[in-house]
Order: C-alpha cells, then structure tokens, then sequence
C-alpha cells in the first residue's frame, strides 16, 4: 500500500523514498516484529482460552522420546503460526507493490499451505483425529498447491528452465517440461522439511530466520541489473520486490522467536511450518536459486533425509540408523539437551547462510 505513495513523489519528493525495495524492506521487517511482540502475549492467552494446547498422545512417540519431555510440552498453546503468517500477510499488504506477479504468487501459496497445516492442526486438538490429517491426504494438497504454481510459472513469456548452478558460471542444464517436476519437488520438499524440524524450542523458527536473511539478500541482487552483472547471476526483473516479503518473514520469525525461546509459551505448529517452508521454497524458485537452496537450507534438509534414511533403512533392512529420527530427536537420546541442540543448529544455519552467499562471487 505505501509503495504506491511513490507514484505522488513528483508532487512530494519525500514521497520518493517508498520506491526503493531496501527501505520498504527494513519496515516490513520492523512491522512483522512489532505485530508480533505486541498482539502476541494477547494472542497466546486467547489459544490457552480456546484450549487449543498441545496433546501429546501415547504409543510408539511415547516410547521414543519418552514421556517425561512430551509431558513437558503438554497444554502449551500451539497454531502459534497464525501470528506469523497474520504478520507477514499484514506487512506485505503494506510495503509491497501488490501488482508484482511473484509476490502474489508467494502470497497465495503461503495462505494455501497455512490453511492445509490449520486443518491439520485442527485435527490433532479438538481430538476428532488424534494423528492430524492422514499423511496422504495432506501429501495430496501440498501436490496440488505444487502443481498450480509450478505450471504456472512454466507457461508464463520468457521463463527460464535452465538451473542456475553455484560456483560455475557456464554450465547450462536445460530441464525443460521436467522443470515442473523440479518446483514441485521443492515446494513439498521444502515444507515437510520445516515442519519435520519443528520439534524443539525455537529450532525450527532460528533456521527460518538464518534462511529468510540469506534469500533477502539473494532476491535484491537478482532484481537489480548491476549487481547481478557483477555477480554474473541470472537477472530477473521484478524478482528484487520479494526482498521485502522476505524481509517480514525475518521480522516475523524475530517476534516469534521471543515467545518460542527455550522454555516455550507457545508453538507454531503445522500452520506456520508448512507454510513458512513452502514460502521459502517458491522464493527460491523464483529467483534461480533452487540448487542453492539445498544449501542455505541445510538444517531443513539434513532433517528430512535423516528421515529418509530411517524409514528406508528399516524397511530394506529392519533396523534403524538413528535412534529416533528426525535427527534431533536422535541427539535427544544420547542426552544432549534440548537448548544444546537447538544453538548448535542454529549456529550450522548460521554457517551455511554465509557460505550460500559466498557462492554469489564465487563463479
């Protein structure tokens, strides 16, 4: 909305300064924050009225993580995502220009996979479905979501196929039609791995934060001529606007960091991981970074393929690699504790963000 008080900056010139992408950026970021420190303590007590708590249930995760840390979490308010994603909705309605394709684009599958995790979310509360939604049935909507974006983005004028490789500059691999394939692959992939990270105090929203900086910087320089010439980057105009949607999801995941922290007063649940991992997945889509990704989001991904390599491990062989997967949940049983884990992850995704941007002028 403020973006278009540029339009007047011939009557006013002060009004110039809501053109440029880096200060709207700086305010979306300092918006998201203040939305969340601000409604959040209401917000909480308002999940803790509804009784919408977290419900540890028994069995196999039971016997796993044991009962004394499920415990531990029990009636601490969750579906805290609808501040996040409320948030960053709110200040990219604000600073952004609305009539930019790849924010409305980002915008709609934020809102599509916040929704799905709602339902899911929903599920596992209320107790009319202890598990959440089935694994297919929410598999199947992420594929649909994926689908509609990634055909999207194959038909439209003069769009790319070609992967934009790290660290070499000349080799070309065109996927053509199997680029569909690809982005689809990256928005499911992307929001499953942050959900699956999500199950330690503040670990999921720190990785977050550490990723959504490193793609505001990827995403201004792939939208400004010069400094993708310099940098020898795929140019893609319009691309530099989704500097400011990242930039709210920073702010967002700084206010939410402060109620999530070690102890926490209240979790994101499947309604922000799915749809913050989501996000982050079709913005790297858009700005050629998709190998790169793999990379900044190597927190997100080490989780999923621990995953992967238990659940293949033991139907190939019987056994598991891990004690309990995702992979922090393994260091759980070899007792590290639960701050431990999560700064020691954080500080991985702190390294992997500056060598991803390293890779800019490394080519």
């Amino acid at each position: 909305m403020f973006y278009y008080l540029s339009q007047f900056r011939y009557e006013f010139s002060a009004l110039n300064i809501f053109k440029y992408i880096t200060f709207r950026a700086g305010l979306a970021a300092v918006t998201t924050f203040l939305i969340c420190i601000i409604v959040g303590p209401w917000f909480i007590r308002k999940l803790k009225e509804w009784n919408l708590g977290e419900k540890p249930v028994g069995g196999a995760r039971q016997d796993v993580l044991g009962s004394e840390h499920l415990e531990s979490k029990r009636d601490i308010p969750t579906m805290g995502g609808i501040l996040i994603i409320g948030s960053i909705l709110a200040s990219v309605l604000l600073w952004a220009d609305l009539g930019n394709s790849y924010i409305l684009l980002t915008i709609f599958t934020m809102l599509w996979l916040a929704v799905l995790g709602f339902i899911d979310d929903y599920l596992k509360i209320s107790g009319k479905c202890a598990g959440g939604m089935a694994s297919r049935t929410k598999l199947l909507w992420q594929l649909v979501l994926a689908a509609i974006v990634s055909l999207y983005i194959y038909t439209q004028p003069g769009v790319s196929t070609v992967l934009d490789i790290p660290f070499l500059k000349n080799l070309i691999i065109d996927l053509g039609a199997f680029y569909v394939v690809l982005v689809m692959i990256i928005v499911v992939g992307t929001s499953n791995a942050v959900n699956l990270t999500d199950g330690l105090d503040g670990l999921a929203i720190g990785c977050t934060l550490m990723v959504a900086i490193a793609l505001s910087f990827m995403c201004y320089v792939t939208g400004n001529v010069n400094l993708s010439q310099y940098l020898f980057i795929p140019y893609i105009p319009g691309a530099g606007e989704l500097t400011i949607f990242c930039a709210a999801i920073v702010g967002a995941s700084l206010g939410f960091l402060w109620f999530n922290c070690y102890p926490a007063s209240v979790f994101m649940g499947d309604v922000g991981a799915l749809s913050l991992g989501g996000t982050l997945g079709i913005i790297a889509v858009f700005i050629k970074k998709e190998f790169l990704l793999f990379m900044v989001g190597g927190v997100f991904a080490w989780e999923a393929i621990s995953v992967m390599i238990q659940v293949a491990s033991f139907k190939l062989t019987g056994k598991r690699i891990f004690l309990c997967a995702p992979y922090h949940h393994h260091l759980q049983k070899i007792n590290w504790k639960e701050n431990k884990i999560v700064i020691r992850f954080w500080i991985v995704g702190i390294i992997l963000a500056l060598l991803s941007l390293t890779t800019l002028k490394i080519r």
